[in-house]
């Protein structure tokens, strides 16, 4: 390989190094501030994102689906049964459309 690939495999390799490290430093600030807690609630906001980005677009069997598990969640605050609830409500739906009801 040429010097320039090498240069390039360096480049990157302390960059992806440096972005390691500034994570570090900055959990570690946050960490000791008063934002403390927004730490603990990623988790949960990466999870709403994700859903509510897959909801864009869909029909009303499934945001019905998503507001039945949402109330399964609210109520039971388990993640498995609030995720066989929102997929027990979807299958009846389109079984029931499929039907003719």
């Amino acid at each position: 390989m040429s010097t320039d690939f090498w240069v390039l495999i360096f480049v990157l390799a302390a960059a992806a190094f440096s972005i390691r490290i500034l994570g570090l430093v900055a959990g570690d600030t946050i960490k000791a501030s008063k934002h403390a807690w927004i730490l603990e609630e990623i988790p949960g906001l990466i999870i709403i994102s994700l859903v509510a980005a897959s909801l864009t677009g869909q029909g009303l069997t499934t945001w019905i689906a998503a507001g039945a598990a949402l109330a399964i969640a609210w109520l039971s605050n388990h993640v498995i049964w609030t995720m066989c609830g929102g997929v027990a409500v979807f299958a009846l739906l389109n079984f029931m459309g499929s039907q003719g009801w």
